[in-house]
């Protein structure tokens, strides 16, 4: 995709965001905004000006015969490199939006939703531009009755990860968990547990939201049901059933162990999603419920973006946010003054939000940074980004590190880093290129958080990113490269084997916590590497015997917590009740 002169990305995978603002809108007595090196100023990165360098052309983005046979950083899986077949996903029926703690990543489901995909010039990056998922249609008003129809309850069969048998005669959870440890080979961890869905699901299968730690359990929502597991042995240990179904839900609980959950009104097939539940993890009790209204042509249509901060809970929307208090669902504020309204927070303990501005044109295309209160909804400080660009996700609350991107096809993107106090820090650039991102509009049929894309972690100086899938034709891994958050360039990257791609997780500390996918008869695991930069180590390699049963979880999301590492999915579909026996969560470690 061609560009005018003087607009041209700058090498190394980032787009030329724009020109400094003249100034930030903190508080009279915060610092203006330094000019910073946009534009001109950005180093150029290891390609020539003149060079495409990795853009526009064929790679592991493209339809050259790799890994993958579709393109995108994240495709289905090809037969052949010793995944498991895939039954073929089937569309919905009713017809038809953080800081780098997790790795999450699609099924390969392919939803019916229309899909408008471009590759973004400057960075061969995939997105998908889609609706609510299931064509339902938007109540102008939303619904405030805090009764739902009644809900049908769903088949249930998830055993208690240790179960006897099953009916059917296929191998139970503990059964297989205990073949694959027999196999087991030095320095191997264990597979601790595995669990499987248990649930019929609707044709085209459903969106599976968390996992959420809370103390010894581990929890995960989907359809019409939340479950929490025991992070020792997956024992269930408790099963709730929702009024309604899932439909949103922050990608962090508070650190008491509160959730609360986004919910559709009722179980009508055009329910809107404006109703919240909230769950205590710890206990698997209900709490308060509550509708929201969704007023307007630009509320109806919106994609959810939930966030917690402390005890408050954001729900937002393009044109507005609404909060409440998680502990008691009081509400704590609306619409603010002005024309210019946060549509999504990150999670987490600094409440950094995303504003669309109402214009002349009623487009809602400028967009400003925020620092907010979240239990008074006082804006604290606003970054102004430059008319045309627009907030695309917040990669990091603390540091702050924002995706930007501009024009209608968003086909150039710049990743901003602002100091704490709203100002000016620097922009990320040069580097390998090619760098893969994957957020929840690209993998859930419903919801969009603003803090939930994979493949990137920020540590305190910081800022990770890996490249895309890699090419097994030609022989190379991928890379995961190093960003200094205080000049924005690039200092180091760490190559993966040949077949088996890395992807950071977390920081820890010193260290960058990075996902080694598995390859056949190769287990995947957990790997790190200083921020310094150096070879990386593996801390916990998954057994070869296993092999099947993780390839099974194709990109899937990836927690490691307390020396464990879970992998779960993002939407979980299947056939003839092939979705039940689905195995939904592995745990693994010593």
């Amino acid at each position: 995709m061609s560009q005018p002169p003087g607009q041209q990305p700058p090498q190394g995978g980032f787009g030329s965001p724009y020109d400094p603002p003249p100034g930030s809108y903190p508080p009279p007595a915060a610092p203006q905004q330094p000019a910073g090196p946009y534009g001109a100023q950005q180093p150029a990165g290891p390609y020539g000006a003149q060079q495409p360098g990795p853009y526009n052309q064929p790679g592991p983005y493209g339809t050259q015969p790799g890994p993958y046979t579709q393109p995108g950083p994240y495709g289905l899986p090809a037969q052949g490199y010793g995944y498991p077949p895939q039954p073929a996903p089937q569309p919905p029926q009713s017809g038809g939006p953080g800081g780098g703690g997790r790795l999450r990543g699609r099924t390969g489901v392919i939803v019916a939703v229309v899909l408008g995909v471009v590759l973004l010039a400057g960075g061969g990056i995939w997105l998908a531009f889609d609706g609510d998922g299931k064509g339902r249609k938007p109540t102008a008003g939303g619904h405030d009755s805090g009764q739902p129809n009644p809900s049908p309850s769903p088949t249930l069969d998830q055993g208690d990860g240790k179960g006897d048998g099953d009916d059917d005669g296929t191998r139970t959870p503990r059964e297989e968990t205990a073949e694959i440890n027999a196999e087991r080979k030095p320095g191997e961890a264990k597979l601790l547990w595995l669990q499987k869905s248990g649930i019929d699901l609707p044709e085209g299968g459903e969106d599976v939201y968390g996992p959420w730690f809370a103390g010894d359990t581990v929890v995960t929502a989907m359809y019409h049901t939340i479950t929490g597991y025991s992070i020792a042995d997956g024992r269930r240990k408790w099963t709730l059933r929702l009024p309604a179904n899932a439909c949103a839900a922050p990608t962090q609980p508070t650190a008491d162990g509160k959730m609360v959950l986004g919910i559709e009104h009722s179980t009508a097939s055009d329910a809107s999603c404006d109703n919240l539940q909230m769950v205590d993890l710890t206990t698997g009790k209900l709490g308060w419920r509550k509708a929201y209204v969704r007023d307007g042509a630009w509320d109806g249509l919106s994609d959810l973006a939930m966030a917690i901060n402390g005890d408050t809970v954001t729900v937002g929307r393009t044109s507005r946010t609404d909060a409440f208090r998680v502990s008691d669902g009081k509400v704590l504020f609306g619409k603010l003054p002005g024309n210019c309204q946060p549509f999504g927070f990150a999670s987490g303990p600094v409440a950094i939000a995303a504003a669309s501005c109402q214009t002349a044109a009623d487009d809602h295309k400028e967009h400003q940074v925020q620092r907010i209160d979240p239990a008074t909804g006082k804006v604290q400080w606003t970054y102004k980004v430059k008319k045309g660009w627009q907030v695309e996700q917040i990669y990091s609350a603390d540091p702050i590190v924002v995706s930007l991107t501009q024009g209608e096809t968003k086909d150039k993107w710049g990743v901003l880093v602002l100091n704490a106090d709203g100002t000016y820090r620097t922009q990320l650039s040069g580097g390998p290129g090619n760098f893969a991102r994957k957020c929840d509009k690209d993998r859930r049929v419903q919801g969009s958080n603003l803090d939930s894309c994979v493949g990137m972690a920020a540590g305190a100086d910081t800022f990770y990113m890996a490249t895309g899938a890699v090419d097994l034709k030609a022989g190379e891994g991928n890379k995961v490269a190093a960003f200094d958050l205080s000049t924005g360039k690039f200092k180091w990257a760490v190559t993966s084997p040949v077949d088996q791609p890395l992807a950071p997780v977390r920081t820890d500390g010193g260290k960058l916590l990075m996902y080694l996918e598995p390859a056949k008869n190769k287990g995947g695991g957990i790997a790190s590497v200083p921020s310094t930069g150096g070879d990386w180590q593996m801390v916990l390699r998954h057994p070869a015997a296993a092999t099947l049963v993780e390839r099974a979880f194709f990109e899937p999301t990836v927690s490691y917590v307390g020396g464990r590492s879970f992998l779960t999915y993002s939407r979980i579909s299947g056939s003839d009740d092939e979705e039940i026996e689905t195995r939904s969560i592995a745990a693994f470690g010593n």
